[in-house]
């Protein structure tokens, strides 16, 4: 009898613990309540998909590890991903200055549109394994408190039961994993959600001919000015495009859905590059607003019970507030675990789904916590005030962050954490402790660090003193 993995959900997440699974038993099955485009293309039910996202450095070496035969990294770029240094690609104000750009190389982000991402690890996985997707809504698990043995699907045939040596929630925010487990007798789940009330609002251009190697931009948002943060960014994608992101939290910050009012809200920032940037490119696409946001998180790894064969990752685990770009590494990181356990022991050992989860718990601790530690600071959260712990926190990366505008050392501890590639106690080690006690070597930058040629080309790019308002808008 031919042993069968069942993977709920076809995003990201899904398709990459189908690739742990892959090698560990016979058939892998995805089910996927929603109809998959055939090539790199928008889908209904991915809220945030057409926002900017980043693939960092861990999330990256965790998708390399998992699909069988292929680098992610070569079958991404030669998809039209970009790769940029987040020491020296890159362009940052911080609620603490502008970070500078370094000679040394940092760890690598690829960045390209979300569609295109998803598309290229589902086209890599179905091409070089046997895991096949089917169209089906689960509604129901199987089995016992004790142990997981397959899922009630719902599909245009009918109903049906389908059994499973393993079962993976990968469904994302919406899954009803709860209600699932509480219907096996598993009850008392802790949940927590922080919500800054963040509202994204995205619009893709085409890059202005001669600013094609100009560095990713980003201004962040200051969540320590008691007022609603707002933050933009210009993202490099792939087909000679600028996605440009912008985001604001709620009581006043959010961004506008409006040619006019959406280059003036980044001309308003607390710096206008975006908006000097973007002022005379020609627009691509509407302006397309989401406020599937907030960060939610399912303490599944403290459950007293857990069955046997069952493994929630990705959002169906914990959702981050995606301007902080944490989301889909975790998901990597999370599909790792996995893999890396069915290398040391059976897919049928018992124990395991319960150790997956606690290391998936992982990269889920160190995302929520540099997520909320931020998000709590914004007037109006809701689920979330500082907490004394919170308030020396951030009297540390404050000064750790300030640190890093002048401190290569400090810096590259910064930049590992949110690359991902190091915990939280990277920030914590004696050289770092010592580089923020002593603070930045070199004195604030007063405006974007560029080099002569990118101030130029900011300077023939920018149209925001032109006095047709037509032009000003991109219509």
């Amino acid at each position: 009898m031919s042993r069968r993995a069942v993977v709920i959900g076809a995003g990201l997440a899904g398709m990459l613990a189908a690739a742990a699974l892959s090698t560990a038993v016979d058939e892998v099955v995805v089910l996927e309540r929603d109809e998959l485009p055939e090539g790199p293309e928008h889908r209904k039910g991915l809220p945030q998909g057409r926002h900017a996202h980043l693939l960092m450095a861990g999330g990256l070496a965790a998708m390399e590890d998992l699909v069988p035969g292929v680098s992610m990294r070569k079958h991404l770029l030669a998809a039209g991903a970009r790769e940029i240094s987040i020491s020296s690609g890159m362009v940052a104000l911080t609620p603490e200055g502008w970070f500078r750009r370094w000679r040394h190389e940092g760890p690598q982000m690829l960045t390209c549109s979300r569609a295109l991402l998803d598309w290229a690890v589902r086209s890599a996985l179905l091409d070089h394994t046997d895991v096949r997707i089917r169209k089906g809504q689960v509604t129901e698990l199987l089995g016992s408190a004790d142990r997981v043995t397959g899922v009630r699907v719902s599909s245009p045939e009918g109903e049906e039961e389908l059994a499973a040596e393993f079962v993976v929630d990968a469904s994302g925010r919406g899954s009803r994993v709860v209600n699932w487990l509480d219907s096996l007798g598993i009850s008392g789940i802790r949940e927590k959600t922080v919500d800054a009330g963040l509202v994204n609002a995205t619009r893709v251009y085409r890059t202005p001919e001669g600013a094609g190697d100009f560095p990713l931009t980003i201004i962040q948002a200051n969540p320590y000015l008691s007022r609603p943060g707002r933050s933009g960014m210009v993202l490099p994608i792939e087909g000679d495009r600028w996605m440009v992101s912008l985001a604001g939290t709620r009581g006043g910050g959010e961004p506008p859905s409006d040619p006019e009012g959406f280059l003036r809200y980044t001309l308003d920032l607390p710096d206008p590059i975006v908006g000097r940037l973007i002022s005379g490119a020609e627009p691509l696409t509407d302006i397309h607003v989401s406020r599937s946001t907030s960060n939610h998180r399912r303490y599944l790894e403290k459950s007293r019970r857990w069955p046997e064969r069952f493994v929630v990752l990705g959002d169906a685990l914990a959702t981050f507030n995606p301007a902080y770009g944490q989301g889909m590494s975790v998901a990597a990181l999370g599909a790792r675990v996995l893999s890396r356990e069915l290398t040391r022991t059976s897919l049928t050992e018992p124990g395991l789904a319960r150790r997956v989860q606690r290391g998936a718990a992982g990269s889920v601790n160190a995302a929520w916590t540099m997520a909320v530690s931020q998000d709590v600071w914004f007037p109006e959260t809701q689920g979330g005030s500082p907490t004394v712990a919170d308030r020396l926190l951030t009297r540390y990366s404050r000064r750790l962050i300030r640190t890093a505008t002048g401190s290569y050392r400090a810096a590259s501890a910064v930049w590992d954490v949110t690359s991902l590639t190091a915990g939280p106690e990277r920030l914590l080690h004696p050289t770092t402790i010592l580089s923020t006690l002593t603070g930045p070597p070199l004195p604030p930058s007063s405006s974007a660090p560029l080099t002569d040629q990118e101030r130029e080309t900011l300077r023939s790019l920018d149209r925001t003193t032109d006095e047709d308002d037509e032009v000003k808008t991109g219509g």
